[in-house]
């Protein structure tokens, strides 16, 4: 027999080759209270101890804090003895502190029908669940930005429809004002119905922005500047007792943007703010620089975006519904008291000016609302 060979022959010699040949996963003994037995080449890879600092110390230490207080590394011990085997995936700490997700099998060790310990499997599968966590942000990312296009393409020939409504509206309006001999009592319901035309062309033109069909004039801007001439306009939609401020960033870039379509977007965030702080409040309005992917397309690539962001301290926004605020007609406002448009028209004039428009929000808290914006331009 070949003498390399010999080794193998060994039962005792094959197991302890094997488990040092083994660096991919952790694989140790623990005895009966959960201390540490044995240790192989993977463990140290994975976890940073040497066999020296781990041998007789508690398998726990492997364990988050906050799953420490939970009594986890008991309950898997328990497990594994009632049951024949413990299987779970979750946080463990290496020796340095850090943290890393791993895949851990427990198994009891019986010798004459008595427990001797437990057999322990441990596999970093970090760059597996990051890359899960990525590919299912990707499609919600997707799945949300197809959802969105799809309303707005059916609120596009709504607008178009409605609007050619209101054109023969107006039209009759116009033709029965200039008619002799109109009275008084006809010539007020003539004005009202032609503030309500007027209402009724500004729901269409917010209608538009959403569905990406209303026309933009995109011209070089300088953000601040834009905000700077609009502070009195914004200012006399707040309440006296809303405090708004404006904190811009140094050294903006300029942006590609339709001058009045972006002082509507702030005047719809500013007002938005407001109506969330009846009692009063602050407002601020804050500039910045960022490298930022378009989450409507997370396979693209990061680019340079000027954002604008407008931050209260009101009522906040429930988590449930915060992925459908830009939808056209929702509102979290009482009934009567918005259309539910004003965030559509952001999301819809910050898309076809090539960025995207964001919201952070906690009840009790506060609202951001931001709109990226992408340097140098991009309009669509």
């Amino acid at each position: 027999m070949d003498e390399r060979y010999a080794a193998l022959d060994d039962e005792t010699r094959q197991y302890a080759l094997l488990l040092r040949s083994v660096t991919d996963y952790a694989i140790f003994m623990l005895d009966a209270d959960g201390c540490v037995r044995s240790w192989n080449p993977g463990g140290e890879r994975i976890k940073g101890y040497s066999a020296e600092e781990i041998i007789g110390r508690h398998f726990s230490r492997f364990y988050t804090p906050e799953d420490i207080a939970k009594g986890v590394p008991a309950q898997g011990l328990a497990i594994a003895r009632e049951q024949g085997r413990f299987e779970s995936e979750g946080w463990r700490l290496r020796k340095d502190g850090s943290r890393f997700r791993a895949n851990v099998v427990i198994d009891p060790v019986y010798e004459h029908g008595r427990l001797i310990g437990f057999a322990k499997i441990t596999r970093d599968i970090t760059e597996r669940y990051q890359a899960q966590q990525q590919l299912e942000q990707a499609q919600k990312a997707l799945a949300e930005s197809q959802k969105l296009e799809s309303i707005g393409k059916l609120t596009l020939g709504l607008a178009h429809d409605f609007n050619n409504l209101l054109t023969i509206i107006v039209n009759s309006l116009e033709t029965i004002a200039l008619r002799p001999g109109a009275d008084e009592r006809t010539r007020e319901l003539v004005e009202t119905a032609a503030r309500a035309c007027d209402r009724g062309a500004l729901l269409t033109r917010q209608l538009l922005a959403f569905g990406r069909g209303q026309p933009l004039a995109p011209e070089p801007c300088e953000l601040n500047s834009l905000l700077e001439d609009s502070m009195n306009l914004f200012r006399r939609a707040c309440a006296g007792t809303v405090e708004l401020e404006l904190d811009p960033a140094a050294g903006l870039p300029p942006v590609q943007v339709d001058r009045a379509q972006f002082e509507a977007a702030i005047l719809n965030l500013v007002t938005n703010s407001c109506d969330a702080m009846p009692g009063g409040g602050r407002i601020r309005l804050h500039t910045s620089v960022a490298c930022r992917r378009n989450p409507s397309a997370p396979a693209g690539e990061e680019r340079l975006h000027v954002c604008v962001a407008v931050t209260d301290d009101g009522e906040g926004i429930a988590p449930d519904v915060q992925r459908q605020v830009f939808e056209p007609f929702f509102t979290t406002k009482e009934v009567g008291k918005g259309s539910g448009l004003g965030l559509s028209q952001v999301f819809g004039f910050a898309a076809q000016s090539g960025g995207f428009a964001e919201l952070e929000s906690a009840p009790g808290v506060g609202t951001t609302v931001r709109m990226c914006l992408p340097a140098g331009g991009g309009a669509a």
